[in-house]
């Protein structure tokens, strides 16, 4: 790539709106006058002892303390997670608009006119500067055209070859081996205490859907995201949903609380997010009575990841870092936090 994005040219919705078609501590984390009993056993092996995790502790004990004040039935105990940035790296794009380009890269042989037509033109020279200008329009072109016009099973066929082959540009690994290790261990200790794990993302659902069981276990019915339109065709005989180039819903922003209630049904007592887009899922979460527990990760550790919030494309954590603040929500140190940040760290 010839040139970073430039600030201002590819805003998130922007960049999601595109996406999609590829395709949020509660004020209740008081201390309570005696300390509750232990919930179940507490790995959480990667994270430093602070007080973001003594937030999670906390809170875990006292929703599962049966005859306690806070006491959250099972069914109750609904927690979600964004996923680029909370659970995945994000930088220095997005993982699916990286996937965007390949695919526009990998069609390129049977379209020659794209060497000379925008946005095509841009990502083949990767000029990303062209490409931002090309604004909303043209990443919606480039996104009907590599994620559209083809079944659903298709699709998933082809991110899981993607994602088998793609190699993150800082690291040269698999994309699905920079998932953060410390959340995983906070999945898996929410789903020993009853908790249903729900990713809440504004990427693409079909996006997710292939992978999330096996990298997160959360399995595809609990991934809430970006969605186009899907219409049930015949194919020789076969049923099929066939991806329209027309987009559906976009969970981002305002819209994740709406797809939690129209895909979820619930209102979630935890969520846990990165950014802007996170905020209005963290104020849904924790702006109510009871236990409630909100959690922002802060990127703040270039040299083993990468360092950003309010000055970044791709993640901007701008008004959720003050309402984190103004609302007691735990802030999660990325450096001084968790010990190692991917699983390959672990050896």
């Amino acid at each position: 790539m010839k040139t970073p994005i430039a600030s201002g040219h590819l805003n998130r919705r922007t960049a999601l709106a595109a996406l999609a078609g590829l395709p949020a501590l509660a004020g209740c984390l008081s201390a309570s006058a005696e300390a509750p009993t232990s919930p179940v056993a507490a790995p959480l092996a990667s994270w430093n002892e602070s007080a973001s995790k003594q937030a999670i502790t906390d809170f875990l004990g006292r929703v599962t303390r049966e005859g306690g004040s806070d006491y959250v039935e099972p069914a109750e105990r609904i927690a979600v997670f964004d996923n680029d940035g909370t659970l995945w790296t994000e930088h220095p794009m997005y993982v699916q608009l990286a996937f965007v380009l390949d695919r526009v890269k990998a069609l390129a042989p049977m379209h020659p006119e794209w060497k000379n037509k925008q946005p095509f033109q841009a990502v083949l020279d990767g000029d990303m500067t062209a490409l931002a200008a090309s604004g909303e329009r043209g990443m919606m072109e480039l996104v009907m055209v590599t994620h559209a016009g083809m079944t659903s099973a298709e699709f998933a066929a082809i991110v899981s070859q993607w994602l088998a082959t793609a190699r993150h540009p800082r690291f040269k690994r698999p994309y699905i081996e920079l998932v953060y290790q410390p959340m995983i261990e906070l999945l898996g200790y929410l789903r020993a205490n009853g908790f249903k794990t729900f990713i809440v993302s504004g990427g693409g659902v079909e996006f997710m859907r292939p992978w999330t069981n096996r990298v997160y276990g959360v399995p595809p019915e609990q991934v809430v995201g970006s969605s186009i339109k899907t219409r049930f065709e015949m194919r020789d005989g076969r049923p099929e949903l066939l991806r329209l180039a027309q987009m559906n819903f976009i969970d981002d922003k305002a819209g994740k609380p709406v797809g939690i209630n129209e895909y979820i049904g619930r209102r979630p007592i935890a969520a846990f997010g990165n950014s802007d887009g996170d905020l209005e899922m963290l104020q849904w979460t924790t702006m109510s009575a009871g236990a409630r527990l909100g959690l922002i990760v802060h990127h703040t550790d270039a040299e083993r990841e990468y360092a950003y919030d309010r000055n970044t494309i791709f993640g901007r954590l701008d008004k959720a870092l003050d309402a984190a603040v103004a609302n007691n929500w735990a802030i999660m140190d990325m450096k001084r936090d968790w010990k190692v940040i991917f699983p390959f760290e672990l050896g």
